[in-house]
């Protein structure tokens, strides 16, 4: 048979009359002899509950042989709770509502009321057993356990609850009907009414104090290990604590400490040493996804809990993990009370020694990091909202101090590779740098070594050629002759070609020496011109001399010989790209110390895009004349070498059907070797 309707009552009570109620009610729990579950509103603080639920208070007691729920509803007016908020008992959390909106109730004040039931009904605690049991996940042990009670419901024992009523009676009978507030008397001793506003003020300002320290050092430092573990040491002094510890999750980036926790066998006591290769503790953070890498504890008689992790009685997909997601803090004041229908998870508590916990999420962009968790481990304790803020706050600077420590390892991985990128290329161009060096040294030794071998045949052959020449005009005929005066002239071309082959490679061999003496410029200049006055007149090109130079001028200190070297190559380049009638002027002043020479033509000109490859070795323009003019393409470069031998410069404009102006600035040399 069901319990009968009117064995329950119903009417608006004190928060305080309600409270004792409910101790009532577990008292006369414990005096049962079967299983009985006992559960206040704190088994709601970590899941997300509905708004009506936000403003119940309960104490639900079911067994085979005694049950009853007391239940009340805040008045209107009095604000709401967020899911799990226990106010003055209870074991519960912040709201649910979102990330940054969590609406806490807190009903201190002793003249609070709820509208408050109290019934033995068996149908009415069966369907609010129901409905509790459905705001728990379906694969849950919570929903499991409550389903199991809810199928032993049976009709109280009568003399449990007669028991109960007595209980009941003794409790209304030592209650004083009203609360007596003696006036102020004249003799009695001053009290100093505002002594708990300054209280309270003096303990604010100690806690923005400590908050200022945990901000400065994060600032002031980026060494991540040594601002978390200065900062839970600060804060569980302050809240005097049993213990502090911070609960990394997978997934972030930071490598924290890794520590390995050991027992000393003299004293008894956990240490800490930092294992970088512990293989074990790397394998349980694969399986389970976190573990506690920072603890505070009071004193070495509470247990050690450094690499513990919650294990399989900790589900991630639980609501709990989306509150904390959105910034939810789980305030826990009882976990007997919170967790009665978690063994698992309240026998690791246990375990642990923890009676009270206060958790606030550690955020890192918009992502779950970890948890900065406070424990009670010996009796319940009742987290009050300033000690939730002040661990929010931390938790908050903390999350900063780990994305710099973040940051600062991203920069430095960068900043390696980047240092290790720029080694291997100075390694690869030092390579490259010495492979061509070794390869233009032994080009040049070669082109020098073969210049010496065909010099020796070319003078035989220059030199016979030039004999035969000479004989009498009757003992050659005319066709012999143009013979021999064509292999003369070829033999002095390649002889020097091969000179210019020579002087390249003793230059780039950096074996090429100056010779410098005083000398006379215009003579230089007369010299050149004249030296290829008849070259000019059978190519039909009028070859020009503008000296504009100061008599008192004319002496000069360079190689005089490598000067008139470069004359005759521009002006034979010249010549060469000149057609008939055409015109070709060397140009003398002297600027300072600084002799400058200038070969201008009316030859066929250069393209802008071609000028770049002008003073390169074997490089001859692709022009219409290409064909019809011989070259090796070392003229050019030679001259250019030479010219910088003398620390000087040599310059080119040019006009396509124009002409071109080769300009050269040769400063006085010291009268000395170079090298």
């Amino acid at each position: 048979m069901l319990s009968s309707p009117d064995l329950s009552f119903s009417r608006t009570l004190p928060i305080v009359v309600f409270n004792q109620l409910g101790e009532l009610l577990e008292q006369m729990a414990q005096t049962v002899e079967s299983a009985t579950l006992v559960l206040t509103e704190a088994v709601l603080a970590r899941i997300c509950i509905p708004v009506e639920w936000q403003r119940q208070r309960f104490t639900l007691v079911v067994s085979g042989q005694f049950s009853a729920l007391l239940v009340g509803t805040f008045e209107e007016g009095q604000g709401s709770r967020g899911a799990g908020e226990q106010g003055s008992r209870g074991a519960g959390g912040q709201g649910s509502g979102g990330a940054g909106e969590q609406e806490i109730y807190s009903p201190l004040s002793t003249h609070s009321a709820l509208n408050a039931r109290l019934t033995f009904n068996l149908e009415a605690i069966a369907s609010f057993l129901y409905e509790l049991r459905d705001l728990f996940e379906c694969d849950s042990y919570t929903h499991q356990n409550l389903e199991r009670y809810r199928q032993i419901i049976g009709p109280n024992d009568a003399t449990l609850q007669s028991k109960f009523s007595l209980l009941l009676l003794e409790y209304f009978l030592t209650q004083p009907n009203q609360e007596i507030i003696a006036p102020p008397s004249p003799t009695a001793p001053a009290v100093y009414i505002c002594q708990p506003v300054e209280d309270a003020l003096k303990k604010q300002i100690s806690q923005e104090r400590l908050l200022n320290q945990v901000t400065t050092q994060i600032r002031k430092s980026l060494d991540l290990p040594v601002i978390m573990a200065t900062a839970i040491t600060q804060v569980r002094e302050f809240l005097e604590l049993d213990r502090l510890v911070i609960y990394k999750f997978e997934g972030s980036k930071v490598k924290t400490q890794q520590y390995q926790s050991s027992t000393d066998e003299d004293n008894g006591k956990c240490s800490t040493s930092i294992s970088v290769n512990n293989q074990s503790l790397v394998e349980d953070y694969q399986q389970h996804g976190a573990y506690i890498v920072y603890e505070a504890r009071a004193t070495d008689a509470i247990t050690c809990v450094l690499n513990y992790t919650e294990k399989n009685c900790f589900m991630r997909t639980s609501q709990c993990w989306e509150k904390y997601r959105q910034g939810f803090t789980l305030a826990v004041d009882d976990v007997e009370k919170t967790y009665a229908l978690e063994e698992c998870l309240l026998n690791f508590l246990r375990e642990s020694q923890v009676r009270a916990k206060l958790a606030a999420p550690i955020i890192l962009e918009d992502k779950l990091w970890g948890l900065l968790i406070a424990h009670q481990c010996n009796e319940p304790r009742q987290w009050i909202d300033s000690e939730k803020n002040l661990l929010i706050a931390i938790a908050e600077q903390l999350a900063i101090a780990i994305y710099q420590a973040e940051l600062m390892q991203t920069l430095t991985q960068e900043k390696q590779t980047l240092e290790q990128r720029v080694i291997e290329r100075t390694i690869g161009l030092r390579d490259a740098l010495l492979a061509a060096e070794a390869a233009n040294r032994l080009r040049s030794e070669f082109l020098a070594t073969i210049s010496h071998e065909l010099l020796t045949p070319l003078t035989y052959v220059i030199g016979m050629s030039s004999t035969l020449l000479r004989w009498p005009l009757g003992e050659l005929s005319q066709r012999q002759r143009d013979y021999l005066q064509t292999i003369h002239d070829s033999g002095e071309h390649l002889l020097e070609m091969i000179n210019d082959i020579l002087d390249l490679s003793q230059i780039e061999a950096g074996k090429t020496a100056l010779n410098i003496s005083e000398f006379s410029l215009v003579n230089i200049a007369e010299n050149a011109v004249e030296s290829l006055r008849k070259k000019a007149t059978s190519e039909q090109i009028n070859l020009n001399l503008d000296l504009q130079i100061d008599p008192r001028r004319d002496r000069f200190t360079a190689d005089a010989e490598r000067v008139a070297q470069i004359l005759s190559n521009l002006l034979t380049n010249a010549i060469k790209f000149t057609p008939e009638s055409g015109n070709v002027t060397l140009r003398l002043w002297v600027e300072d110390d600084t002799a400058i020479f200038q070969v201008e033509d009316t030859g066929i000109g250069i393209r802008e895009e071609q000028l770049p490859l002008l003073f390169e070795k074997f490089q001859q323009l692709d022009t219409p004349y290409r064909r019809r003019y011989e070259g090796t393409g070392l003229g050019l470069a030679l001259t250019k070498q030479l010219v910088e031998l003398h620390r000087g410069r040599i310059e080119v404009e040019s006009t396509i059907s124009i002409g071109s102006i080769f300009t050269v600035w040769i400063p006085t040399q010291a009268m000395r070797v170079l090298s």
